[in-house]
């Protein structure tokens, strides 16, 4: 099954075209790169197939599930990590999990089991009962990939989830969510601007002023002129603007 199927989508503010056309498709248990600057569409698109916006054009199924007929069962099946934190940065990191698992009506027990099965995955529970302020950057999105997964997801959405981290944590986070693709079979949808994050056999969808303009492997886009050269051949930005 495809985790995620995007057809025909367009969304507009007022006057401006935020999304033109869009059409992309993620595979279960992939990784997949959606690369593009800021102002690209990408915090638009996550918007609408998290049901914060409605789609009122084109289709999007999750794990089979359209995000408007049947929302239940396709929000159930995608865990969030926006760019802005989720978690209550005064609570511990046990008590923002607890409360996310009652949201999706968790009993006790199944809490338990979970958080430790969340934290323990994503090397946090050490720091279950700190409070989210005295994380580092790098941990406090490893608390926001655990609460992504407490619910069980077939598929991560996860919006430039290493803006602001310094290099080490950046780099520990992408290996992170790698690691749950390759051993617990999610596939992650991972909006980035950042080129290398990105390997060769990674799906990448190019997005650029609202309209995809390529999809396929990183290695077959890049083609002999790399990643970076056909980035900007694709969307005719220089190097400083794609920066």
């Amino acid at each position: 099954m495809t985790a995620l199927q995007i057809t025909g989508v367009r969304h507009s503010f007022g006057k401006t075209r935020a999304l033109d056309d869009v059409s992309l498709s993620v595979k279960e248990g992939s990784f997949t790169a959606l690369l593009g600057v800021n102002g690209a569409g990408k915090t638009t698109l996550f918007s609408l197939i998290t049901r914060l916006y409605d789609n009122v054009s084109g289709e999007i199924l999750v794990c089979g599930y359209d995000v408007r007929r049947r929302p239940g069962p396709a929000l159930a099946s995608l865990g969030v990590v926006f760019q802005s934190s989720a978690m209550d940065r005064d609570l511990t990191v046990r008590q923002n999990l607890t409360y996310h698992a009652a949201l999706h009506g968790l009993g006790r027990a199944e809490t338990r089991r979970r958080i430790d099965e969340a934290t323990t995955l994503v090397a946090i529970a050490d720091r279950l009962d700190s409070r989210v302020s005295a994380l580092s950057g790098g941990q406090q999105r490893r608390a926001e990939i655990a609460r992504a997964l407490m619910h069980g997801p077939r598929l991560l959405l996860l919006d430039e989830p290493t803006v602001g981290l310094d290099v080490k944590s950046r780099i520990e986070v992408v290996a992170l969510v790698r690691r749950l693709v390759e051993q617990e079979g999610v596939a992650a949808l991972w909006a980035t601007h950042i080129l290398d994050e990105i390997e060769p056999d990674d799906d990448v969808v190019v997005l650029h002023k609202g309209r995809v303009l390529a999809q396929g492997t990183a290695g077959a886009l890049a083609g002999a002129e790399g990643l970076s050269e056909a980035f900007l051949r694709l969307t005719g930005l220089n190097a400083e603007a794609a920066a």
